[in-house]
Protein backbone atom coordinates (compact mmCIF):
# COMPACT_ATOMS: atom_id res chain seq x y z
CA UNK A 1 0.00 0.00 0.00
CA UNK A 2 1.15 3.51 -1.01
CA UNK A 3 1.93 6.50 1.53
CA UNK A 4 -1.06 8.41 -0.43
CA UNK A 5 -3.30 5.08 -0.21
CA UNK A 6 -2.92 4.57 3.51
CA UNK A 7 -3.32 8.25 3.99
CA UNK A 8 -6.12 8.24 1.28
CA UNK A 9 -8.90 10.42 3.72
CA UNK A 10 -6.90 12.81 5.32
CA UNK A 11 -4.98 13.89 2.09
CA UNK A 12 -8.20 14.26 0.27
CA UNK A 13 -9.29 16.61 3.42
CA UNK A 14 -6.34 18.73 3.14
CA UNK A 15 -5.77 18.70 -0.29
CA UNK A 16 -9.53 20.50 -0.96
CA UNK A 17 -8.93 23.08 1.73
CA UNK A 18 -5.42 24.10 0.59
CA UNK A 19 -4.46 22.73 -2.39
CA UNK A 20 -2.24 20.16 -3.15
CA UNK A 21 1.29 20.64 -1.87
CA UNK A 22 0.05 22.47 1.46
CA UNK A 23 -2.56 19.54 2.14
CA UNK A 24 0.30 17.27 1.99
CA UNK A 25 2.45 18.72 4.19
CA UNK A 26 -0.27 19.63 6.84
CA UNK A 27 -0.58 15.47 6.22
CA UNK A 28 2.94 15.33 7.11
CA UNK A 29 3.07 17.77 9.93
CA UNK A 30 0.20 15.79 11.47
CA UNK A 31 2.02 12.47 11.11
CA UNK A 32 5.16 14.31 12.85
CA UNK A 33 3.12 15.65 15.44
CA UNK A 34 1.37 12.13 16.10
CA UNK A 35 5.09 10.43 16.45
CA UNK A 36 6.13 12.82 18.49
CA UNK A 37 3.33 12.44 20.55
CA UNK A 38 4.29 8.58 20.60
CA UNK A 39 7.89 9.05 21.49
CA UNK A 40 7.16 11.46 23.67
CA UNK A 41 5.16 8.40 25.82
CA UNK A 42 7.71 6.44 25.22
CA UNK A 43 10.28 8.63 26.78
CA UNK A 44 7.81 8.89 29.96
CA UNK A 45 9.09 5.19 30.48
CA UNK A 46 12.90 5.22 29.24
CA UNK A 47 14.55 7.60 31.68
CA UNK A 48 18.15 8.30 32.18
CA UNK A 49 20.33 6.97 34.74
CA UNK A 50 22.77 9.60 34.49
CA UNK A 51 20.25 12.56 33.96
CA UNK A 52 17.54 11.43 35.99
CA UNK A 53 13.89 13.00 34.89
CA UNK A 54 14.76 13.04 31.37
CA UNK A 55 14.63 10.70 28.34
CA UNK A 56 17.94 8.47 27.58
CA UNK A 57 19.71 9.99 25.11
CA UNK A 58 18.39 8.07 21.68
CA UNK A 59 14.58 9.29 22.78
CA UNK A 60 16.09 13.17 23.14
CA UNK A 61 17.14 12.61 19.72
CA UNK A 62 14.79 11.47 18.18
CA UNK A 63 12.47 14.24 19.18
CA UNK A 64 14.70 16.59 18.28
CA UNK A 65 15.18 15.37 14.81
CA UNK A 66 11.33 15.10 14.48
CA UNK A 67 11.08 18.47 16.13
CA UNK A 68 13.21 19.99 13.20
CA UNK A 69 11.31 18.53 10.79
CA UNK A 70 8.15 19.71 12.12
CA UNK A 71 9.93 22.99 11.52
CA UNK A 72 11.08 22.52 8.27
CA UNK A 73 7.49 21.82 7.06
CA UNK A 74 6.14 24.50 8.77
CA UNK A 75 8.72 26.70 7.37
CA UNK A 76 7.62 25.14 3.61
CA UNK A 77 3.98 25.79 4.11
CA UNK A 78 4.76 29.22 5.03
CA UNK A 79 6.82 29.48 1.96
CA UNK A 80 3.93 28.58 -0.47
CA UNK A 81 1.30 30.66 1.33
CA UNK A 82 2.99 33.70 0.85
CA UNK A 83 3.93 32.84 -3.06
CA UNK A 84 0.61 33.21 -3.49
Amino acid sequence: MSILQKHQDSLEQHETMMGPARGRLAVALDLLTDSLALVGQHGVYCRSERFPGQPKMDIRMVVEQLNDAKQLVQSAMEAIKQQR
